[in-house]
């Protein structure tokens, strides 16, 4: 496999034809729109998890697989979780329909302060082992951020059938690959 990355990767403009290679060819349109789908799901199922616990029952039995949901109140772990299911599916739907696309960089801008806040809160518990995953999770989040607002903003457009039907088959992804199996495994596995 024969493996091109572009000058548009780096965000500099080709001035000259380049000659057609085999393989693939990375763009950073293209590296933005994988962490976006990969990130997108990835939040929304995790917020969606956190959202469950409104559940007295699941709320109590919790703190068995998951130390830190001991020291924050119930309402502020769902609402954490409803910030980071909306944080994701912003990540995807409005740059995906084209519809007030400059919420997707917001929403990664959020999940970028969230994962902030989550670091400190664990390094004052002093769990140095999360403290990687949040670093992560808030960079990638930046790099959308600063990806989808300054580098390769998408700009808004009238919703066509396609999209919105796409947005609709994005939903519903979410709804079979995530949200389902969080709700089944949260709703009938013992910690």
């Amino acid at each position: 496999m024969n493996l091109h990355v572009s000058n548009d990767l780096l965000g500099a403009k080709d001035t000259e034809q380049q000659p057609k290679r085999g393989g693939m060819r990375f763009t950073l349109n293209g590296v933005l729109w994988s962490l976006q789908a990969l990130f997108g799901f990835f939040f929304a199922g995790s917020g969606f998890g956190k959202v469950l616990l409104y559940d007295e029952a699941l709320y109590a039995a919790a703190p068995r697989a998951v130390a830190w949901y001991a020291a924050v109140p119930q309402p502020l772990i769902v609402f954490i979780g409803v910030c980071e299911v909306l944080g994701g599916v912003g990540l995807i739907l409005p740059a995906m329909a084209k519809v007030k696309p400059m919420l997707t960089p917001l929403a990664a801008a959020g999940l970028t302060l969230t994962m902030i806040l989550a670091a400190g809160f664990h390094i004052v518990r002093g769990e140095y082992e999360l403290v990687p995953a949040n670093l992560l999770l808030g960079g990638v989040s930046a790099f959308i951020t600063v990806g989808r607002g300054k580098l390769r903003p998408i700009a808004p457009e009238i919703i066509t059938t396609s999209r919105a039907l796409g947005s609709f088959v994005v939903l519903g992804a979410l709804a079979l690959l995530t949200f389902v199996p969080t709700w089944y495994t949260m709703t009938t596995v013992q910690f």
